[in-house]
């Protein structure tokens, strides 16, 4: 009978531990809404709570007005308080103060300089390889130890055609990371491969979004940093070079112009043929961010060469967008058709589909001056906050739990379902850029709790069943992103934990014989043979950047934003400037009544080129496939 005695004392022993959570902690059953990770960001219960991988969950408010998505759209696109953030930060960790203290409140240098060594020696794992068994072609398999590029022999497999143009996308999309790394000498050896071996001349169909935010983003970068007089970064001058970087961007963007034609809302086709123009079985459906998130690359562009087309064309689409959305909730879905304005998918989230098209309205604004992408931005984030995000009203006081934005349907703020995905862990960090730090702190510590339970973030959770919907990790990002913005706004030394536990998982999760490998399954760590171009270009960087606090971005004394794709852009006054306007006034009629189009929007259209708007895309169009 000993053994029932033990088994009688044990259940005792758990249950007064279970009330001493239930007290201490506040571990006990929510009365709010069911958050899908109990905690009340205190990074003790955070540790508890890892290992707490069978959970259930009682019906709530919000289970009474789900439904499944038993339709989900085919996706075109995957991808401050009065008191200091210091202080209110430290107001998460009141119950575990000592333990926090001893754990998290310090990061000695020295543990500095081994976890900055650590991200460079990731970067170069996954460069060198690459540069060694896959260059040119687009990415490199890592566990193969071998190049991919276009699947040509299955045109409709966009997974990988969206991305893969045969351009030699992951040496373009590293190179500014380079400069960030301090390698001067491979940054210039990379900028001449490129100059020398890429060409935009081929029949390849890539999606516009893709090829904006990796290809063109990244030369744009490279350019400016390679030619900017204060060079922050030590004398980086390459001889002879006369603006080749720039020279392909421009030939770029003129090949991904057709997009924009023929389209009656001014929302362009989701791909383009680099050679040919619009396929002609294109479909007339686009994510809002794919069509949305083209403005910062596109509007720079327009400044370096003297040319407001693409500026003009990326701010049209931005704005039939706006146009679109919601009259009661003033919230926009993620799937529109661009010929008839209908709203295809009417899921509103932050996540896939939707994510960069409110960073650009914000980062848009901080580079160009534009007050109108500010009005949107501020319009939108308030949407936002009044239908998506759900939970308390503070983050870390009164009733019920934490907060967490959701998916809902966009004319009504229903909630659609009950998943977030990785992707939407980049709103912290566009919180901080808005100062809106207390709720990015507090979204922040939501899914870095996720991933110290699996060792990566799912692509997709199920919040309501706690458990991932979508199994899969492709090396993104956006956490790390948001952490290294975070570090930086607040300097608390959580963030640099943090860092370092991410590094970690990924060191021991993803490692592999030639590179990093995308995680096919986070709880049991099986592996796809791929490593997309953003681990080198976004997640090594920030990594890095996280942990070198005497990196010339951060100590030259210039400021800088980073595209959504983590390409560095100084914030400069001649991007605050439009060179066209100079050479063309225009003067609004003073007796005329005020038609629907100005003068200056004609001139806009037409008069800047000299021609309509349409046969200027032609001519380019004509020039680009020869017929001219």
């Amino acid at each position: 009978m000993q053994w029932r005695s033990i088994v009688v004392g044990l259940l005792v022993l758990r249950l007064v531990v279970s009330c001493a959570l239930w007290l201490i902690f506040g571990l006990g059953p929510s009365w709010g809404f069911d958050f899908p990770i109990k905690f009340t960001f205190s990074l003790h219960k955070i540790e508890l709570l890892q290992n707490a991988d069978q959970a259930t969950t009682k019906p709530t408010a919000w289970s009474q007005h789900m439904y499944e998505d038993r339709n989900p759209q085919p996706k075109t696109c995957s991808k401050i308080s009065g008191d200091s953030p210091k202080k209110f930060y430290l107001s998460f960790l009141r119950d575990a103060r000592d333990e926090y203290d001893k754990k998290y409140s310090s990061f000695p240098d020295a543990l500095k300089v081994k976890m900055r060594g650590m991200a460079r020696d990731m970067f170069y794992f996954g460069y060198d390889n690459y540069m060694k068994f896959a260059f040119p072609e687009d990415e490199l398999n890592p566990i193969a130890c071998e190049g991919r590029g276009p699947d040509v022999l299955n045109p409709s497999n966009i997974n990988i055609n969206d991305v893969l143009g045969n351009y030699s996308l992951t040496l373009i999309d590293a190179l500014d990371t380079l400069l960030v790394l301090g390698n001067v000498t491979e940054f210039h050896r990379a900028v001449k491969l490129v100059i020398d071996t890429v060409s935009f001349d081929k029949d390849s169909t890539v999606q516009v979004f893709e090829a904006n935010i990796r290809i063109l983003g990244s030369l744009i970068s490279s350019h400016i940093l390679l030619t900017d007089p204060r060079q922050p970064f030590g004398d980086i001058e390459l001889k002879d070079y006369d603006n080749e970087l720039l020279h392909l961007a421009h030939d770029l963007a003129v090949r991904l112009l057709p997009a924009f034609e023929n389209t009656s809302t001014g929302i362009p086709y989701p791909r383009v043929n680099l050679k040919k123009g619009v396929p002609p079985d294109s479909i007339n459906e686009t994510c809002t961010a794919g069509a949305g998130s083209l403005l910062v690359e596109f509007g720079i562009l327009s400044r370096l060469v003297g040319d407001s087309t693409f500026e003009w064309v990326a701010r049209r689409a931005v704005k039939a967008l706006w146009d679109l959305r919601s009259n009661e909730t003033g919230l926009l879905g993620n799937v529109v058709n661009i010929q008839t304005g209908q709203w295809v998918g009417k899921q509103s989230g932050l996540g896939a589909g939707m994510d960069s098209f409110y960073e650009y309205l914000l980062k848009s604004y901080i580079l160009f001056g534009e007050n109108e992408d500010y009005k949107m931005f501020t319009a939108a984030y308030e949407s936002i906050q009044s239908h998506l995000r759900r939970g308390r009203e503070a983050c870390n006081e009164g009733e019920g739990d934490p907060p967490l934005y959701v998916n809902v349907n966009m004319f009504n703020g229903q909630i659609m379902n009950t998943w977030i995905d990785s992707l939407q862990a980049f709103f912290p960090g566009l919180q901080v850029l808005n100062g809106d730090v207390e709720n990015a702190i507090c979204l922040h510590a939501f899914y870095y709790a996720i991933w110290k339970r699996f060792g990566a973030l799912p692509e997709r959770y199920n919040w309501q069943l706690q458990a991932p919907d979508v199994l899969f990790y492709p090396l993104r990002p956006e956490l790390v992103e948001s952490t290294y913005l975070l570090y930086q706004a607040t300097k608390n030394p959580f963030y640099l934990h943090v860092g370092m536990d991410i590094l970690e998982s990924l060191e021991k999760n993803t490692k592999v014989r030639c590179g990093y490998a995308t995680l096919h399954h986070v709880v049991d760590k099986s592996k796809e043979d791929r490593m997309e171009s953003f681990f080198l270009s976004e997640t090594c960087k920030y990594l890095y950047l996280l942990f070198d606090e005497d990196n010339p971005l951060h100590k030259s004394g210039y400021k800088y934003v980073f595209t959504t794709e983590g390409h560095v852009v100084p914030i400069d006054q001649r991007f605050r400037q439009k060179s066209w306007e100079e050479q063309v006034p225009c003067e609004e009629p003073r007796n005329e009544p005020k038609a629907n189009t100005s003068n200056c929007e004609r001139i806009s259209e037409e008069r800047r080129f000299g021609l309509p708007l349409k046969s200027m895309y032609m001519r380019q169009i004509d020039h680009m496939v020869g017929l001219s």
